[in-house]
């Protein structure tokens, strides 16, 4: 299925003229702390919980985001920071995910480390008790697209991750980041109930027997399809310049493909309508192979 025209909202801010979202790039002054852009986000995500919306669209998703805010909040209690981790892989869930986290950490400074003497309050201030980078694990797929690298990289300097790059299957990339940092217990990802696997899946989940044990935190589990494009456009947040193009479901190369109940119709049939033109959950992973 795909939206009615009519239901559209003018282009939003962070599209150029070419339909494309306008790219996060790194800037050549210093980068921003961590706590100043979180806490320029939790600004942006409150404004919209402000918000009375026309629709019951963007209503459902005002009740999606406070309770992936509940979500985040109890794994900030369980975990340290240092002790989780998300997994991003620059796509439409889990930069949703990634928004909310960072949402979520602007009100939770960092603990004072128990061993240190206590300080006043003013001294240090919360921005330099902050970690620098927030930890990011990214299992890149068999013949990745090079605007996904590139939208990973560009997002991840915005946002302030320090992802950690694996070219090996799930199980074994896992593994291995695991092996390379042994502090972790916990993992947000982005996975949807409409997702392979996800349909039992709840806010928190050990993983299963085989594979490296950690805990799988689940903020989005619930989310629409139309809820995280919804989210994504209304607050004007850059995406992977593949979803204008018609694609729904990012893999790699070899297994991904514009979804083709978003080609355009007239004018020879020529090139696919954006991502976010589609609603029906069952009908994001049409261009994949499996």
């Amino acid at each position: 299925m795909i939206q009615d025209p009519g239901d559209h909202s003018t282009p939003t801010a962070c599209q150029t003229v070419n339909g494309f979202p306008a790219k996060v790039e790194a800037a050549s002054s210093p980068p921003r702390p961590l706590y100043d852009v979180c806490l320029d986000i939790r600004r942006k995500v409150d404004s919209f919980l402000a918000q009375d919306p026309s629709t019951a669209l963007l209503r459902n998703v005002q009740a999606r985001v406070r309770e992936a805010f509940g979500v985040v909040d109890e794994a900030f209690q369980r975990y340290e920071p240092q002790e989780i981790s998300i997994s991003y892989n620059g796509g439409k869930d889990c930069l949703v995910l990634l928004i909310i986290i960072l949402a979520c950490l602007a009100h939770r400074p960092p603990k004072q480390n128990k061993h240190e003497p206590s300080k006043p309050p003013s001294e240090p201030s919360a921005s330099m008790r902050f970690p620098e980078k927030f930890q990011a694990v990214y299992i890149v797929s068999p013949h990745p697209f090079s605007e996904i690298d590139d939208f990973v990289i560009s997002s991840s300097a915005e946002y302030q991750l320090d992802v950690t790059r694996y070219e090996l299957g799930m199980k074994q990339g896992l593994a291995a980041y695991l092996a390379d940092h042994p502090d972790i217990k916990a993992i947000f990802v982005g996975t949807r109930r409409t997702d392979p696997h996800g349909e039992k899946l709840t806010h928190f989940d050990p993983t299963d027997g085989g594979w490296p044990d950690f805990m799988r935190v689940h903020p989005v589990i619930d989310w629409h399809y139309a809820e995280i494009w919804a989210f994504i456009r209304h607050l004007e947040i850059p995406y992977c310049p593949l979803y204008d193009q018609g694609y729904t479901s990012l893999g790699g190369t070899k297994d991904t493909q514009p979804n083709p109940n978003l080609k355009k119709q007239g004018n020879n049939g020529g090139g696919f309508l954006p991502a976010y033109e589609l609603v029906g959950d069952d009908e994001e992973r049409l261009g994949r192979d499996r």
